[in-house]
């Protein structure tokens, strides 16, 4: 088995980057403990005219299943934009444990009961047993479901093939819809997520942030074959535009 464990290693070292969920889980499951806490509401007038619509349950529940695709394709097939996927997701992710660690939050805008019952209300009822209304701003469903359908339009084979990018793009956009129409977020978390994804993809494939950051540090650590500027240039080299 060790065996096994060190020919992935050496196959695929970038492995490394899975680690982060053990600092990400805990501490999120942490900021969860604490929903029974005061905290600061979030509210937009916009909020109250958008109806509770339980069908979108099922793009909510695929967002799992989309960010954890594009983690898993990337990380076996393509390591270059693997890192920069990782890089969009974990900045993201890490402001929001930030964000809600200091500044406790959520919202009221769940119903306190359903006038129906149907399979898709009771899948309902266990989202909000699971996920609590806290912990909402900026909302990380629309951040990642951003960060992932970027990451599908910079491939340079996944971002040609038009109906990946048509499928990508519709789910993109059920999930961010999802978060409203469930009554998880406000709408203030939704435009929050998505100027917080804005300005990631600007820095991670519109500009040569990353080329400069790789030779700032490559300098700081002299001639490592790993961290050099040929090396960095070749990994986060300016990616073609691509529409979003």
């Amino acid at each position: 088995m060790s065996g096994k464990i060190r020919t992935f290693l050496k196959e695929y070292p970038h492995a490394w980057a899975i680690l982060y969920f053990a600092v990400y889980i805990p501490w999120f499951i942490w900021l969860e403990s604490r929903a029974s806490l005061p905290y600061h509401v979030i509210h937009f007038p916009l909020d109250d005219y958008i109806p509770f619509c339980e069908y979108f349950v099922i793009p909510y529940f695929l967002w799992f299943v989309y960010i954890a695709a594009v983690f898993t394709w990337l990380f076996f097939k393509d390591r270059n934009n693997f890192y920069r996927y990782i890089l969009f997701l974990y900045t993201g992710m890490t402001l929001f444990l930030v964000v809600s660690t200091f500044y406790p939050n959520g919202h009221l805008l769940r119903p306190a009961e359903f006038e129906r019952d149907n399979l898709f209300i009771r899948m309902v009822c266990f989202l909000y047993w699971a996920d609590t209304s806290t912990n909402i701003l900026p909302s990380i469903h629309v951040f990642n479901s951003i960060a992932a359908h970027a990451a599908v339009m910079h491939h340079s084979q996944l971002g040609h093939n038009k109906w990946t990018v048509r499928c990508s793009r519709l789910l993109c956009v059920s999930i961010i819809l999802s978060t409203m129409f469930l009554k998880q977020h406000s709408c203030v978390d939704v435009i929050l997520g998505i100027a917080l994804a804005a300005c990631l993809n600007q820095m991670v494939y519109e500009s040569d942030f990353l080329v400069k950051a790789h030779n700032f540090v490559g300098k700081l650590v002299g001639d490592h074959r790993y961290l050099s500027p040929a090396f960095s240039r070749k990994i986060h080299g300016p990616a073609k535009d691509a529409e979003i």
